[in-house]
């Protein structure tokens, strides 16, 4: 495994040990934690039905399905199986207060807003927004779910603030298929990225921040790096090696005096990084590891880029990062940084 993932799985296990002193008056801080959550469900009985069902999956019960945490608590199953699969109760008042808490106490200008479309496989055909598409985590196309998510990261802490779960056009168009499967019938379809600027729009203001950052997924649509543009945002995004750029930084080809003016060539952005000489590389100490600082090298220019057939008509960087391996090979991440 190369060694910044190593090194960052070693910290997440590290973080996931549970100190006993940490345990001290959990139950009271929980109730705490917990209020301005359930305040602002309807009635007495789903905000106890709440307490129970997160109490439940903090606690040490081997299968911490409803039948069971509602057992713990000497309730009927009925309530909490209704509570989480069909009571309506309305979920964005809890994401809201989530994003403040958030931004609260981890925030800090320089913060980051990270938009990730991840997916999880899925059997059969009713869960919602399943069907045979792209799954990233398993590398090809299989029956799955896909959902947008959004996580906010400074340098006092990360935390998962919001997430959509994403309706093909399959299922936005079938309203049987929606009405069976409890999909409110105002929801239409929206594509990811449509789905990351409303999260965007939503918790932006509550979420201190300095850039947004994605995968190559949210990176490659020259219509989204467009919409954060418009709202004043700054990106760092990853895009394919195999994205189309104009290095505006060298002299256009010179012009015999007949026809256009000639302009540097569009190329591949790992056909650009090849031709780099070894000195146009800079090395940067990303952070302290406990093995020693973690280093990566960059090189960047400034493009034009062609993505979708189209070129963009704004001016932004390419940023190319490396590093070395144990067995001597580079792995690169290629990233479009902008407003440049």
């Amino acid at each position: 495994m190369e060694r910044r993932y190593q090194a960052r799985l070693d910290e997440l296990l590290d973080d996931a040990e549970v100190r006993p002193g940490l345990l001290r008056g959990l139950l009271p801080r929980l109730e705490t934690f917990l209020e301005p959550f359930v305040r602002s469900l309807c009635c007495t009985e789903q905000r106890a039905n709440a307490r129970h069902y997160v109490s439940g999956l903090l606690s040490d019960l081997d299968s911490k399905d409803a039948e069971s945490i509602a057992y713990l608590f000497d309730r009927e199953r009925q309530g909490i199986q209704k509570f989480i699969g069909q009571a309506p109760w309305d979920h964005k008042p809890l994401q809201s207060e989530l994003a403040r808490q958030v931004g609260q106490r981890i925030g800090e200008p320089g913060g980051v807003l990270v938009f990730d479309p991840s997916a999880f496989v899925k059997q059969g055909k009713k869960s919602v927004g399943v069907q045979r598409q792209w799954c990233g985590r398993l590398g090809k196309v299989e029956n799955c779910q896909v959902g947008v998510y959004l996580g906010y990261v400074s340098h006092r802490g990360h935390a998962l603030v919001d997430f959509r779960l994403f309706l093909p056009q399959e299922w936005a168009r079938d309203k049987r298929r929606k009405k069976e499967a409890g999909v409110p019938k105002e929801v239409r379809f929206a594509t990811r990225h449509e789905l990351a600027l409303q999260m965007l729009d939503e918790r932006g203001t509550l979420l201190p921040h300095r850039w947004v950052a994605g995968d190559d997924e949210m990176g490659r649509s020259t219509w989204f790096r467009q919409q954060l543009r418009q709202r004043g945002e700054r990106y760092l995004l990853a895009v394919p090696s195999n994205t189309l750029v104009r290095d505006l930084v060298p002299p256009d080809p010179p012009h015999s005096g007949h026809g256009r003016r000639p302009k540097v060539p569009f190329v591949r952005a790992d056909d650009w990084r090849a031709a780099l000489a070894e000195e146009d590389w800079q090395t940067i100490d990303v952070r302290d590891g406990e093995k020693g600082p973690l280093l990566t090298q960059v090189a960047w220019t400034l493009v034009q880029a062609k993505s979708e057939g189209k070129v963009s008509d704004a001016v932004e960087s390419l940023l190319v990062f490396r590093e070395q391996q144990s067995d001597g090979s580079f792995k690169r991440d290629y990233t479009r940084r902008g407003p440049a």
